[in-house]
């Protein structure tokens, strides 16, 4: 539903069940038997409704289904349009523009990807379960091990340190 005008929204869901409706009950063409109608946008100065379907296909046959369905919605588009004006009420009707909806398409895509990305996950887990470290578990020295052999050493550097620089100054 096309931009902020609570009206148009109103419009846009009252085509959505005239459409879907008529289809099945006054539309008798064998072409649109498996179309769903997703969503109805219609503008803000109610001349142009966009109305996205989709449609359940035969497994390698949905191309030509959907040749077919998109003709057949084409020629219904005036039987519709006065469907939706007498339901409606309004003085001015909008166009009505089919467009094929990709979006059930894509989110099936979607869904396989990140089944493979699952899977990928879980072999990683097993994976990490029987890992082991490259070196100790623990790399890092901790100062409560090592505080007697840390205070010799800093000591020691310090003297050196100042006897070198005594020399040079002389």
């Amino acid at each position: 539903m096309a931009g902020t005008n609570p009206r148009a929204a109103r419009i846009a869901a009252l085509i959505q069940r005239v459409i879907a409706s008529s289809m099945e009950a006054q539309l008798h063409d064998k072409r649109l038997a498996n179309i769903t109608i997703t969503e109805v946008r219609v503008t803000n100065d109610l001349q142009l409704a966009k109305v996205y379907w989709t449609q359940l296909g035969h497994e390698g046959h949905e191309d030509g289904e959907r040749k077919r369905a998109q003709q057949a919605l084409n020629q219904a588009k005036g039987r519709l349009r006065s469907l939706v004006g007498t339901k409606a009420g309004l003085r001015l009707t909008p166009q009505l523009q089919f467009v094929f909806d990709e979006v059930p398409g894509e989110a099936h895509e979607i869904e396989d990807i990140l089944a493979i990305a699952r899977k990928r996950d879980e072999e990683l887990a097993k994976a990490r379960e029987t890992a082991q470290y490259a070196g100790e578990a623990d790399p890092y020295k901790h100062p409560e091990e090592n505080e007697g052999e840390a205070d010799q050493t800093d000591s020691d550097d310090w003297d050196d340190d100042d006897e070198d620089w005594d020399d040079e100054q002389a």
